[in-house]
Order: structure tokens, then sequence, then C-alpha cells
């Protein structure tokens, strides 16, 4: 089994260079990694839609702005990151209730979720005690190395 700190590298490497895809094989084990590169990819030509702004009639009172939505203000505190590309989880099963809510307490070494990574389930535990701020993936949703997952306070 290829160790998965050894793919992580690989990825550092391969956005670091110009390489657009590399493919390494240990024994029975094969990883590809590839990443996409606009020069690369052929797009279909965009239909262009033509807007007419409205035209202001003279006795028409002035426009009055509407107030701005509040913007929903981002959980700050702790995020814990993945520490793997993989499929994130957040029960055992998919029918067994999920680790972790929000607003639920968690201690060091508590389990909040899994990574699925190359067919192994991977248990990511909380490295900080608190309150569980935000999940901030859905479930079976892929991850990246480094996203944050969860932001504990």
């Amino acid at each position: 089994m290829m160790d998965v700190r050894k793919i992580q590298k690989l990825i550092q490497l391969l956005e670091g260079s110009d390489v657009a895809e590399i493919e390494i094989k240990e024994g029975e084990d094969s990883v590809r990694i590839s990443r996409l590169n606009s020069g690369m990819m052929a797009t279909a030509p965009v239909p262009q839609h033509f807007y007419a702004p409205p035209v202001a009639h003279p006795a028409a009172s002035p426009a009055i702005a509407a107030p701005e939505a509040p913007v929903a203000s981002k959980p700050t505190g702790h995020a814990v990151e993945s520490p793997m590309v993989g499929t994130f989880y957040r029960a055992s099963s998919p029918t067994a209730k999920a680790f972790v809510e929000v607003g639920q307490s968690v201690k060091v070494g508590d389990t909040l979720c899994i990574i699925e990574a190359m067919k192994m389930l991977n248990q990511i535990q909380s490295d900080k005690a608190g309150v569980v701020a935000a999940i901030l993936v859905e479930n079976e949703q892929p991850v990246e190395f480094g996203q944050p997952l969860f932001i504990i306070e």
C-alpha cells in the first residue's frame, strides 16, 4: 500500500511544476495525479446575450437604494483541516448518527468525521477541545489536503 504522505508530496511536486499529470506504480499499487491546465482545455463558444438597461422616465421618482443584506459572518476559531485527499463522511455508516453536530462540545481525541482515501477509512480526531462552531463540508463530498473541515471555538 502506498503511503499517504508520499501521495501528498507528489501533489505538492505536481503543483510546483509544469507537469499536468503523473502516474506512479509501486508493485501492484498505482496512483495517477492529474491537474487541469486552462491552456489544455477546449472550451465551447459561449453564447452572447445582450442586455439593454431600463430607460428612466422623467416622471419617475428617484430610485431608493435597497438596504444591504447582512453578510453571514464566518465562524472564527480553530480550523480542523483535512490531513489527506479523500471523501468526507460525517458518520460511520449511512444509517448511523453523525459523529458531531454544530454546538456540540468535543474533547481532544474525539472522532469528528471519517475520510475515505484509497479504500481506507481514516478517523479524523479533534486536536482541540471546545464547541463545534461550524461544519464546513457536506457529507460524502470530496475534500483536499489542508481543506478546513470544522471550526472549533
